[in-house]
């Protein structure tokens, strides 16, 4: 079973609000510039996606920062 990670309300509250507002104002996508956006390890990257599908909305990353040694 899947628990909310602790203090995630707190460190993605940008987050939390921008699907609120998305929701609201019936868009069907949020974008955010870089995937750390939405979690640092597992447990928050599965909470921010849990609530993304929630919200009935998809999401599109902008880019990642230029890492050489990833690219």
């Amino acid at each position: 079973m899947h628990t909310t990670p602790a203090n995630y309300e707190t460190k993605f509250a940008d987050f939390i609000h921008l699907l609120a507002e998305a929701k609201a104002s019936g868009k069907t996508a949020v974008a955010i510039a870089y995937p750390w956006v939405i979690g640092d390890n597992y447990d928050e990257i599965i909470e921010s996606l849990s609530r993304l599908a929630d919200a009935g909305l998809r999401l599109d990353i902008a880019a990642r920062k230029y890492w050489p040694e990833l690219n």
